[in-house]
């Protein structure tokens, strides 16, 4: 009967590795520094001095902090240089990537959902205070962020996003807007003095575009890291 399963299961498994897109050719080297030197050329991609953690996200379709495992993935920086094959779309590639972490870190990972504190954005009881884009208008495709302004035409997941990554946590998109809007809101950083006084990142949203961000909880999928090995197996 472990005879007939475990043949059942290596059936299975050169099934399922047949059917993954995979590259045609690739060098995984551990870079000397960190340097985040990334290019996606027709045929071939270079991720040269990236954390381990970066190629993670990308492979698995996660945020860096999704992402539990051992504390180098952060620090270790690996160079990878991998051939396409010819036809390969934009999104293969993460399949391409993980079937790469699995040949030469032998990473085994699964994803977990867990409860999350995080925040939703919704329009104010007067409605939004900002308007639509004009599609001959010259600041179409123009958007500067900083660490406390937001400024340029942009859909609201792009906004959404945004926000994200400043309160550094998930914010889910409740306001029904479609399209692409003007934009135009700044705010105090967190814990900083200025003269004159600005609002804080909720009370500006408010003021300025007619949003209000609010306290949610909810639920994040996270990357669990099993197994991974420090050193790549050679090219």
């Amino acid at each position: 009967m472990k005879s007939t399963c475990l043949s059942l299961t290596i059936a299975a498994s050169g099934l399922f590795a047949a059917e993954q897109p995979q590259f045609e050719a690739a060098s995984v080297k551990r870079a000397e520094r960190c340097s985040m030197q990334n290019s996606l050329d027709p045929g071939m991609i270079s991720l040269i001095g990236d954390p381990l953690t970066v190629v993670l996200a990308e492979a698995y379709g996660v945020k860096m902090d999704q992402i539990t495992g051992p504390s180098w993935l952060d620090g270790d920086c690996f160079s990878i240089v991998a051939k396409m094959p010819e036809g390969t779309t934009k999104d293969q590639r993460p399949a391409m990537l993980r079937a790469l972490l699995v040949e030469r870190f032998k990473v085994v990972a699964h994803k977990e959902t867990r409860p999350s504190p995080g925040y939703a954005l919704l329009v104010d009881n007067n409605g939004p205070k900002f308007k639509p884009t004009d599609p001959d208008s010259p600041s179409v495709g123009k958007v500067t962020f900083s660490s406390s302004s937001i400024k340029g035409s942009m859909s609201i997941a792009t906004l959404v996003r945004t926000v994200s990554r400043d309160l550094k946590l998930p914010v889910e998109d409740l306001t029904g807007l479609e399209g692409r809007y003007d934009i135009d809101v700044s705010w105090a950083p967190e814990g900083a003095m200025t003269d004159p006084p600005r609002a804080d990142i909720f009370m500006a949203f408010r003021d300025s575009l007619g949003l209000k961000i609010e306290s949610r909880k909810g639920k994040i999928d996270m990357l669990i890291i099993d197994h991974i090995e420090r050193v790549p197996t050679e090219n």
